[in-house]
This record gives structure tokens, sequence and C-alpha cells, in this order.
């Protein structure tokens, strides 16, 4: 009987004894798994960006290549293995199809997620658990990471890099990082991804290459991110989807910065930028809840003003003040919200309560919350946005008509008028 007969016949026993099945398709598949470990920093932004790439079966977070120390987290961090060289790396080992992704695309994307000239560090995180490294399987693969790294080499160099400090070797051993290291970011919503890269990629072709020239001129939001990073779509899903102020948002990845003057390190995402004429003013690494991103926007837009105190402060405009005069007798329209630019009030329940102050007898629906205020020895009701939080007033119950009295104080107000009036 042939070899290619037994290997048949084996087969077929096993598709007529196995209770779930069983194909060529999934013998093949298995055979084309194959394994790489990766160190780029925490490992925590590395596992995500990987399980994210087509081809990709699993990715786990781990420990290599060091020794003579018990591979485990709180034995790694200690002050004196921090550039003791026998330290283990905070590695991911990466399983992938090799059928539906080649292992030099993985290269490459290993090196395009983070910095390679940085010697047993990557951005704020300093140690040579932190090194930048590739264990491979075989000669070969080891082989085929040098070739990628010199061409990474180049394109570094192009960009005034200095030297890729990767080291290639063999895989001795992985080990498996504790539980709580397994999907890290999944399981801590509030916070950043670390993004090390240094915007240097190996093919334009792929790469959404955007023009800056918007963000040159007068106030801008730029908030950078990555792909696949939880808090970016975090933020846009509670703050940034919402807002509708007068300063324009912009959204970049680290290869399209081009042109702008920025100091905060771009190594975390998201990184919210302030920028005035394409410099940055001011900037905050991470997840900002919508109360603080307000708050830093206030700062920016508002500086230290009458409106930034009455905001944040529960400040009080100074009776028949400029802004009071300008948006007492405006055309129909509505008044918006000075950070968020979210509806507020509306033109026809404005009325003169000659006290000074802009008076509504309702604000638009779902717009603003209410909250006791006992200050200066009285009992009343503040008056909130509710898209940023900013302090607008206080209600009261002496209207006309017996309707309520929203007095409103106009610093934090923007006009837009009816288009149809």
């Amino acid at each position: 009987m042939s070899k290619i007969f037994k290997s048949k016949s084996i087969i077929i026993f096993l598709m007529l004894i196995s209770p779930i099945g069983f194909s060529l398709d999934s013998i093949n598949s298995t055979n084309h798994l194959k394994e790489i470990v990766f160190g780029a920093g925490c490992f925590w932004s590395v596992e995500k960006k990987f399980q994210e790439t087509f081809g990709v079966v699993n990715v786990e977070s781990g420990y290599a290549d060091g020794k003579n120390i018990k591979p485990i987290y709180r034995e790694i961090i200690k002050r004196d293995n921090r550039f003791n060289p026998d330290n283990f790396a905070e590695v991911v080992k990466v399983t992938y199809n090799s059928n539906q992704v080649e292992l030099e695309n993985l290269i490459k994307l290993f090196f395009e997620i983070h910095d390679p000239t940085q010697e047993n560090r990557q951005g704020n995180d300093i140690g040579v658990q932190y090194r930048s490294l590739i264990l491979t399987n075989s000669e070969e693969e080891k082989i085929i990471s040098n070739k990628i790294k010199v061409e990474f080499q180049d394109l570094l160099n192009e960009k005034g890099f200095g030297p890729i400090t990767t080291d290639i070797k063999v895989l001795q051993k992985f080990y498996l990082a504790e539980e709580y290291h397994q999907d890290y970011l999944k399981k801590n919503p509030d916070g950043y991804c670390p993004d090390n890269s240094t915007g240097v990629v190996f093919s334009k072709k792929n790469k959404k290459f955007k023009s800056n020239e918007d963000l040159l001129v007068g106030q801008r939001i730029l908030v950078l991110e990555a792909e696949g990073c939880p808090y970016c779509y975090k933020l846009r899903q509670d703050v940034l989807n919402n807002y509708q102020g007068s300063i324009p948002v912009y959204f970049r990845e680290s290869y399209q910065l081009e042109g702008l003057k920025l100091q905060t390190p771009t190594w975390a995402t998201p990184t919210i930028y302030f920028l005035e004429e394409g410099r940055e003013v001011m900037a905050h690494q991470g997840y900002l809840p919508s109360n603080k991103f307000y708050k830093s926007l206030g700062k920016f837009k508002l500086g230290e003003s009458e409106a930034f105190n009455v905001a944040f402060n529960q400040g009080t405009d100074p009776t028949f003040c400029k802004e009071y005069e300008l948006f007492k007798n405006t055309p129909e329209g509505i008044f918006i919200d000075k950070l968020s630019g979210a509806p507020l009030f509306n033109t026809k329940y404005r009325f003169n309560s000659k006290t000074g102050w802009l008076s509504f007898t309702e604000a638009i629906k779902d717009s603003v919350t209410e909250h006791m205020d006992y200050s200066y020895g009285m009992v009343r009701v503040e008056i909130r946005s509710k898209s940023s939080g900013i302090h607008l007033g206080h209600v009261f119950n002496d209207g006309p008509y017996g309707k309520p009295r929203y007095c409103i104080n106009a610093t934090v107000l923007e006009f837009v008028p009816n288009l149809d009036t």
C-alpha cells in the first residue's frame, strides 16, 4: 500500500469516527498556522494592533528573551531589573494563518507600529523590558526579518531617524503573561493606547495622506488617533460625535502630521491638541470624559475671561453687559452653547425681564439640566448645559403669565439667526 493511500485512508477513518466532523480544509488550515513573537514596548497596544490584522488567529501577551529572573510582571518591573540585561521583554506571540497573511507583512507592521530606533524604551516606558525585539522560529524567518529591517532602515534614514536597535534572534521560550494582561485594552475602557510609531511606512498606497492646510489657520482641534484604538472610538462616541462647536475638529494618525508644530509627544492615542495657526497651544494625552474635554476647550477658546468664570466657576455676568446688549434684540434664531454648539434657547421664548440678563420662559427640550444651588445663603435652581455641563444661570418661578423665568448669562452663549427669516 502506498504512503498516499495510507494517508487518505487515515483521513477517511477520522472523518467517520469524529463526532464533530473532520475535513481536509481543517487539516490544511492547521498546517498553515504559524507563530512569531514581537517585542515593541508595552504589550497592551501591540496586542491590540495585531489582533485586528487580517489573517491573525490569536495574539497573547507574555515574556521572553530573559534568564535568571522569574518571568512574571512584578519581577520584571522591579527597579533592580529595569536595566538588567538578563531581564525579560514584554512581548506578544502572534499566531497567524500563512495562507491569509505573509510573514513579511507582519514584520512590516511590527516596524511601523513602534519606534525601533529607541533603545530599551518606547515613549514614556523606559527599561530593558520595553526593548524592540523579533523572536523567530527558524533561521529562515530570521533572515527574512533582517532583510525587512534593512529596508525599513533606509526609509527611516530618509526621514532623519537614527539606527534601528531591534534585536532579531530565534525564540528560546515564551512565557504567557498574567490573565489581567490579556486583552488589557478591552478590560480597561478609560485611558489611552500607546502609539510610538514614527509615521514612517513601507507603502503609501494603503495610507490616506491628508492636507493639513486647514489646520494652519485660526483655532483648530486636532485629535490624534490610531487604527483600532478603543479609547479613540470611545472619545468619539461619548463626546465628539455630538460636538457642534465653532472650532473645527480634525482627526489624524501619526503619519499625517506634516507641517504641524506639536510639542506634546505622539505616543498616546487619543491625544487632543488645541492649535492656533498650526501651533500647539495645549494638549491632553488619553481619553477625556465630556466635562473635562469642555473645560479644556473652555480654557482654549475663552481664556481668562468672564465667560470662563461663568461657565466653570458659576460666575455671573454684570447686569446689562456687552453681550446682553448684543443679544437682547436679535432677529429670530437660536442661542447655542458657546463651547459645544448645542441649541439651548429659542428667541420666540425670550422676553424682557428688565433685570439686565437674558430671560426665557423655557429652554429647548432636553438641552439643559437642573441642579439645586445653596450658595450665598440662597435656595436656587441652577441651569447647566446638558451637552457641555457649563453653568448657564438659574430658573425662577416669576416669569410672565405664571411661566418660569430662565435667567441666563449672555457671555456663555452664541447666536445663530434663522436662515428663513
